[in-house]
């Protein structure tokens, strides 16, 4: 299922959209769920992470294209954006969203099914998997990938990134342990959940990843060398 999002002030352009979209679904044998918003600040406000692509009008009334793009951006990093205008001028600002391309109207099915054809394909290529995190001000979409390790401190949760630190109270980390079961993580005592990938050795009693030294509990410590050293033969071969 593939899940797109129409955000348009214009009723009549949005329907034609719509009934371009149940067109490409039917020639190209894809299921497609459509949902609909009048104009910027209302997809913005409702925002789910949800969407595969988002075909967004640039000029709107009370929240232009441009504007509710960036703030989109900042929960998601990978939706395709493709904008929607009656002046290529405003759709070179594009690049500043990562947006994937722009439409121009009055819209043709020919060209509208091509880019939206190329949308999908490029959904097919992002083949990542992320974890949706509950933090103050929002939620947050994590690439599963990028998280090194998971710290517990009584209730409070922190993913460690190479870049930055996530704090929620969202999951417990026996919940945690159960979703990434397959993605190579590994729980090394009561508090830590490790990344495989990012071991770089054990030293001490501990695992080290980066800068950081876990320690790893007597009870796990043989396990933990298993789990280890599967992942490096997996890897390797």
């Amino acid at each position: 299922m593939i899940r797109i999002a129409i955000v348009e002030d214009d009723k009549n352009t949005e329907l034609l959209i719509r009934d371009y979209i149940n067109k490409y679904a039917l020639e190209s044998e894809r299921k497609i769920d459509i949902t609909s918003f009048g104009d910027g600040d209302e997809i913005v406000e409702n925002y789910k992470m949800e969407y595969d692509i988002l075909l967004m009008d640039i000029q709107m009334q009370f929240m232009d294209g441009l504007t509710a793009a960036r703030k989109i951006r900042e929960q998601d990093p990978d939706v395709v954006i493709i904008f929607i205008t009656n002046m290529a001028q405003y759709a070179i600002h594009g690049y500043e969203v990562n947006a994937f391309d722009y439409v121009l109207k009055p819209v043709s099915y020919f060209s509208f099914s091509e880019k939206l054809n190329r949308a999908v394909e490029r959904m097919k290529k992002q083949d990542r998997q992320y974890l949706t995190i509950a933090l103050d001000r929002g939620l947050k979409k994590i690439e599963i990938s990028q998280i090194r390790y998971i710290e517990s401190q009584g209730h409070k949760i922190t993913f460690h990134t190479g870049s930055k630190e996530y704090i929620t109270l969202s999951f417990t980390m026996k919940e945690l342990e159960k979703k990434l079961e397959n993605n190579h993580f590994y729980r090394c005592n009561k508090g830590y959940l490790v990344n495989l990938e990012y071991v770089e050795g054990i030293q001490d009693g501990c695992a080290v990843i980066a800068d950081d030294r876990i320690m790893i509990s007597r009870l796990k410590k043989t396990a933990f060398w298993e789990a280890l050293t599967n992942y490096v033969g997996d890897t390797v071969n």
